[in-house]
């Protein structure tokens, strides 16, 4: 059995389809099916139901794409211990950040971690929270920037804590309050990030916590888009203050939000006892010397 196939057929899966999983792995199609195939024949089962052109799992494919990304995490971590041979001269830096905030929190890091460790290559990935847990989860990345709490099979560094705010129209008649609550808000139709963001629960928790279920009129991925939506009067937005602040519109009002359980509270999340290369390490300590708080111990 050959990484390479195990590799063929893992992204086969991710992707959906064997062309999308061939400019992945950048091979032809039939190099990847022919992989695919010569995985099913040494296994001497069926891994893919091919109907037309999707392909879903079989039984005993659910059981080979799970050990298959374990061992392709376990060849990543090798590669990272014979990397770190070399010291922070060479190596490479697999990071998941969320769309919301890491242009503010983060960016500023990348320029100081370039300067000191310029051949470390960098492979960031942007996803909603619950797609970043998963292939953090999966070994695909080093870290991830997620909110807290998370799972206890995960250690973590705080970034930030941000209380939210509601962006509603100017001329809502609770635009001038000096706070509003979720129950202040539950006629109000609610406009939310795309199904995956981590916002998304802590406002749709806090709103069941006080007995209702609101009414969403939109969902975006696109934080200015949120706020247009808002302006426009299509809804209320809920954003951290900090990234509120930095997109402000003459049409929106920014009400602080009076809930104390809805903070924003992002941290660098790792999988704990999982093998960090130094390339891991030094964006961890990095990020440690710009946002020192709170951290899970032993990290």
């Amino acid at each position: 059995m050959e990484l390479r196939t195990l590799r063929a057929f893992v992204e086969v899966v991710r992707q959906g389809s064997f062309s999308r999983a061939a400019k992945v792995v950048f091979a032809t199609q039939s190099t990847v099916s022919k992989a695919v195939k010569q995985l099913e024949d040494e296994l001497g089962v069926p891994l893919l139901d091919r109907i037309g052109h999707r392909s879903t799992l079989t039984v005993a494919g659910e059981v080979v794409y799970r050990r298959a990304v374990q061992m392709l995490a376990q060849r990543d971590d090798l590669m990272s211990e014979l990397q770190d041979l070399q010291g922070l001269r060479r190596g490479t830096l697999r990071l998941g950040l969320p769309p919301v905030g890491s242009s503010t929190l983060f960016a500023p890091l990348f320029a100081i971690y370039r300067n000191r460790h310029p051949g470390i290559d960098i492979r960031l990935v942007e996803h909603g929270s619950d797609r970043l847990e998963e292939i953090l989860r999966n070994g695909e990345i080093d870290l991830a920037a997620l909110l807290l709490p998370v799972s206890e099979e995960f250690a973590w560094q705080q970034v930030r804590r941000e209380p939210l705010v509601a962006l509603l129209p100017a001329a809502h008649a609770l635009a001038q309050r000096t706070s509003v609550t979720l129950v202040d808000l539950k006629d109000v139709p609610f406009v939310l990030f795309e199904t995956g963001f981590a916002l998304n629960r802590i406002i749709l928790g806090a709103s069941r916590r006080h007995g209702f279920e609101p009414v969403v009129a939109a969902r975006s991925s696109q934080i200015d888009f949120v706020v247009e939506l808002a302006a426009v009067g299509l809804g209320v937005a809920f954003l951290p203050r900090m990234i509120a602040q930095q997109r402000p519109h003459p049409a929106v009002a920014r009400v602080p939000l009076a809930e104390p359980q809805t903070g924003w509270d992002i941290a660098m999340i790792w999988r704990r006892g999982a093998y960090l290369s130094q390339a891991a390490q030094a964006w961890l300590a990095l990020v440690r010397e710009i946002h020192p708080g709170r951290a899970t111990r032993p990290a």
